[in-house]
């Protein structure tokens, strides 16, 4: 029987080798955001990253780049206050997202970056696909069907990456991926494959930089 939500599985050589020549091209970072009159022109085909805060989406970044400090990381949750920017060549847009739920912030802050969240979501026509980013540890928790269901309700597409998974052995992973496809059943919006990261072992990457080159 085919499991739902299956593992993404590891991509062709031709799909590879695009996804390793548009990370290996030049990374920069454009701009942070803090408003919607602020985004860059949507000329181009855009994918972001979203996550609880402290689920490793830093890090994911860099790993994927190459780059150490392409993205900030931080051990206080919340760090990220604005919507980063960064373009892979002349070709994509890499977007990371404010991180979600229990940001050590004021209320209206936080409450700002939800507002410009949602804004963003329903209102970008070139986004062809938002990655949400769940720690392998903890699983689906509801501060992320929350995001979720701002997807499903915005109709952008999103994929499930988990995070850290060198953290854990093969049973929890394999326990935590059965919550996870639990989970996702709810969703419409989600992409029907699963993809497991680690950013200290590099597990996932190559998987991953070859569908956002797909995105084209």
């Amino acid at each position: 029987m085919t499991l739902p939500f299956p593992l993404t599985p590891d991509p062709d050589p031709l799909a590879a080798e695009r996804g390793r020549k548009l990370f290996t091209g030049p990374v920069d970072f454009l701009k942070g955001v803090v408003a919607m009159d602020g985004l860059p022109p949507a000329d181009r085909p855009e994918v972001c990253f979203a996550g609880r805060s402290n689920v490793g989406k830093s890090s994911l970044i860099n790993a994927l780049t190459g780059r150490r400090a392409l993205a900030r990381t931080s051990n206080t949750p919340g760090r990220t206050q604005e919507i980063n920017f960064f373009t892979l060549g002349e070709s994509h847009y890499l977007v990371d997202l404010p991180g979600y739920g229990f940001a050590k912030a004021p209320v209206p802050v936080v409450e700002k970056w939800q507002r410009l969240l949602r804004a963003y979501l329903a209102g970008r026509a070139n986004l062809r696909r938002a990655f949400v980013l769940v720690d392998m540890r903890h699983g689906i928790k509801d501060v992320d069907h929350e995001i979720m269901t701002l997807l499903d309700k915005s109709a952008v597409t999103f994929q499930v990456v988990l995070t850290k998974s060198d953290k854990l052995g093969a049973a929890a992973q394999d326990k935590t991926l059965a919550q996870v496809r639990g989970a996702l059943a709810r969703h419409p919006a989600a992409f029907p494959e699963l993809l497991v990261t680690s950013s200290e072992k590099r597990d996932g990457l190559d998987s991953l930089r070859a569908i956002i080159a797909g995105l084209g």
